[in-house]
């Protein structure tokens, strides 16, 4: 059985008596629904961390469960710190596009204008391919389990990453196919550093998460003392236990961001409200290329709805965030258990708020 903490209870108080305003209001969202479908997933440790439904910047809907730290009992919050994985993507690309719109890069440079020394076959490869996964280059999670287990627990420079992937062939011929390359998003890290100066931490801190109040979102680096950062865990045969162990300098650009419930609502406002892009780099961020994928993004409709997502995946954690340009609903899971919880849950609450 899990523990929910008191804080978790407080908040199913808070949220059904939120749901019983809305209903009052003749509003439509299920929100004692989304509860049960929250306690559900939490059942046998499946689940612990914070979500959040929101329509505009407004949350609707918010529920933590379960513990940050087990070892000491202290229970997931709505401001608990938590790895991101693959939502980073979406940061990355949108700092792509401000460098594009500062005139410091263009997307339809070739990788080689940023790198010397590249393999022959990466030479015609483009940002925009990087940003879409239709570059062919492999992806690192890919590599043989020795050598990318060793790739997460020693973080690979990018001298040490070219090295290891320059003997590989090209999944496909560059612009021709789909394929997600989490490579692809390291060197769009790397390509961030080199176009601004900066590094891609103090890039993203100064251009997006101090201008929009992020305070709880940033590079997560091992070495750093950071409050209500939560533990990441996973499930087996033998219960709970602690989660692999993974050098954060290793995803970079393609998963080593953590955040919070609120700040990602903050980004996603900010994002699609035209605070951080153009609307003519937005307008390329949610265009699909190939297999409903933006830059950063996955863009597809279900129900008739039209959604803007990514899921995230990293030793230890789970995300997904969810936007609704028609209706401004925005849906954010975060877990500090590894596994299909957090897309699950995002699928659930979805359908709870829209009452499919």
């Amino acid at each position: 059985m899990p523990h929910f903490g008191l804080g978790a209870l407080v908040r199913w108080a808070g949220a059904i008596a939120l749901a019983v305003t809305l209903a009052a209001a003749g509003t439509s969202p299920d929100l004692s629904h989304m509860t049960d479908v929250v306690k559900a997933q939490a059942d046998g440790h499946r689940f612990m961390g914070s979500v959040l439904v929101a329509k505009g910047d407004e949350a609707v809907f918010e529920m933590s469960v379960g513990l940050a730290n087990v070892e000491w009992n202290i229970p997931d919050s709505a401001t608990t710190k938590f790895r991101i994985g693959s939502l980073t993507k979406q940061f990355t690309a949108a700092a792509i596009l401000l460098l594009q719109e500062r005139g410091r890069l263009k997307v339809d440079d070739p990788v080689a204008r940023y790198f010397s020394d590249l393999p022959a076959s990466w030479q015609s490869v483009t940002l925009r391919q990087l940003l879409t996964h239709t570059s062919g280059i492999p992806d690192t999670t890919d590599l043989p389990k020795p050598d990318s287990r060793e790739w997460e627990r020693s973080g690979f420079t990018p001298a040490m990453l070219f090295e290891r992937m320059r003997s590989l062939p090209l999944d496909f011929e560059p612009g021709t196919k789909f394929k997600y390359s989490n490579t692809g998003y390291i060197l769009l890290g790397w390509i961030v550093e080199r176009a601004s100066g900066q590094s891609y931490r103090e890039f993203l801190k100064e251009n997006f998460f101090d201008p929009l109040g992020m305070a709880g979102s940033g590079y997560d680096l091992n070495s750093t003392i950071l409050p209500q950062r939560a533990s990441g865990y996973r499930v087996g045969s033998l219960g709970i236990r602690n989660a692999n162990y993974i050098d954060m300098r290793a995803p970079g650009g393609a998963g080593g961001l953590y955040s919070t419930t609120g700040d990602l609502l903050k980004w996603t406002q900010a994002l699609f409200g035209g605070r951080v892009l153009h609307s003519d780099s937005l307008k390329a961020m949610t265009t699909p290329v190939e297999d409903h994928y933006g830059f950063g993004l996955q863009i597809a409709s279900k129900n008739g709805r039209r959604r803007f997502a990514h899921g995230g995946g990293i030793d230890g954690f789970g995300s997904f965030l969810a936007y609704f340009p028609a209706s401004g609903v925005t849906i954010v899971v975060l877990s500090n258990v590894e596994g299909p919880a957090a897309p699950l849950l995002e699928e659930q609450l979805e359908t709870a708020y829209f009452g499919d």
